[in-house]
């Protein structure tokens, strides 16, 4: 009896218990259950990101895949991606991340080595759009196989310049496995005032000066060889050269400034030459009426004493007839100790109009046409030469200047005299 009552009191016992039991789903795991036992036992918790890693480095080449799961039931929520590098995928569903770092990327530069990509992630309730929860988390690529970037100017690697010239150009890079951070320049001769290439971009500015190939070289041109290295961090270089040939020029400025100086000192110099022609020929002038004027006397005075001798009536006439010519013969060295010839001065005239002349054509010749005239060095030495040269000739000549009796007008005004020209005109038989 005892043995039954017990038999019942445990089927009755396991009866109760039975009821108590489900039956489990195939489809929850052991976290699935903790989770729901954590949701049970918090409901309000804040939404969050359970197993988000702030950083990820990736190999090229290589594929992530990371599960990101949150601390609510995924099944209420969805994913999104609201900033990310090129080829990142997130499933709104599952929350799935995928990224395969494709070499591609890297090639055609969508994508760059050791350059931290930042991206960011959210999680939003499908019936709450309150309910959001947003984060962020980096990515790093590396390679092991190393491309050295490259250095890319904009001119090619010759060039020929002229002392003067102005070079620009740009120092471009063609980034390999990790980027150029800073370019060194090198030159075989000392150069000054250009703008440096410190990274890349950056634009290479220079004049090449008047004084780069110096009277005493003996070389007529020089080569400079630019030589711009560029150095990553970890001290991988690469190196560009450009070899530029120079050649004397004409510093303009300084040469336009020389030829205006000559330009001035010629015509200062005819301005003299001129006032000194027109008081000579003044002079003679002068001189020449005097000679004629004693020279009219003298003829008078013998022709009066010939026609009284021949013609008086009285004696005294006739004395006076034979004095007459004599007194006409004593004007002739009174003639030449008052007014004595001016033949030096003549001759000396010539030559000085000859000298103005001559000048004059000079000047118009070796006038400067242009901004840029690349005879201006042979026009200036020529006006020189020939300054110097009538300098010399007339060196003995006592020059006129300042005087304010005489004019520069009058002077001029003398000169281009017709009848002037007409005295000095040379006259062929």
């Amino acid at each position: 009896m005892k043995i039954y009552s017990l038999l019942l009191l445990c089927f009755a016992f396991l009866s109760g218990f039975s009821q108590d039991i489900k039956p489990l789903n195939p489809d929850v795991t052991s976290d699935t259950i903790l989770l729901q036992t954590e949701l049970n036992s918090n409901p309000d918790s804040t939404l969050r990101i359970i197993n988000l890693n702030p950083f990820f480095t990736l190999e090229v080449d290589s594929v992530l895949n990371y599960d990101l799961q949150i601390n609510k039931l995924a099944e209420n929520y969805f994913w999104y991606l609201k900033d990310s590098p090129i080829g990142v995928k997130l499933d709104k569903r599952s929350g799935m991340l995928y990224f395969k770092a494709d070499k591609a990327y890297f090639k055609s530069g969508k994508l760059k080595y050791d350059i931290p990509y930042k991206v960011e992630i959210g999680v939003q309730n499908l019936r709450d759009a309150k309910e959001r929860y947003e984060s962020s988390f980096t990515i790093l690529f590396y390679s092991t196989d190393v491309v050295v970037s490259k250095l890319k100017p904009t001119v090619g690697n010759f060039l020929s310049l002229v002392e003067g010239d102005s070079i620009r150009f740009r120092i471009q890079c063609e980034e390999g496995s990790f980027p150029i951070e800073k370019i060194t320049i090198i030159t075989n001769e000392p150069i000054s005032n250009f703008k440096p290439v410190v990274k890349c971009d950056d634009e290479f500015a220079w004049m090449v000066p008047f004084d780069f190939i110096r009277d005493n070289d003996t070389a007529t041109q020089k080569t400079l060889l630019l030589q711009f290295i560029g150095v990553d961090k970890f001290q991988n270089k690469d190196t560009s050269a450009i070899k530029i040939q120079i050649r004397p020029g004409i510093n303009y400025p300084l040469k336009i400034v020389e030829h205006k100086l000559a330009v001035d000192e010629m015509k200062k110099y005819i301005t003299n030459l001129k006032l000194t022609f027109y008081v000579i020929s003044k002079t003679i002038k002068s001189t020449k009426s005097m000679r004629t004027g004693f020279d009219v006397s003298g003829s008078t005075m013998a022709m009066m004493g010939t026609i009284i001798s021949t013609t008086g009536t009285t004696q005294g006439s006739k004395n006076t007839g034979t004095i007459l010519p004599s007194m006409g013969l004593s004007l002739v060295p009174i003639k030449e100790a008052v007014a004595p010839g001016r033949v030096q001065e003549m001759n000396t005239a010539s030559q000085v109009r000859a000298t103005i002349k001559r000048l004059e054509y000079i000047l118009s010749e070796n006038g400067q046409l242009l901004d840029r005239d690349p005879e201006i060095l042979i026009k200036a030495k020529k006006m020189r030469e020939e300054l110097k040269q009538s300098q010399m000739q007339l060196i003995d000549l006592p020059m006129v200047e300042f005087d304010p009796k005489y004019t520069q007008q009058d002077a001029e005004k003398y000169f281009n005299n017709p009848k002037v020209n007409k005295k000095y005109k040379l006259k062929v038989n």
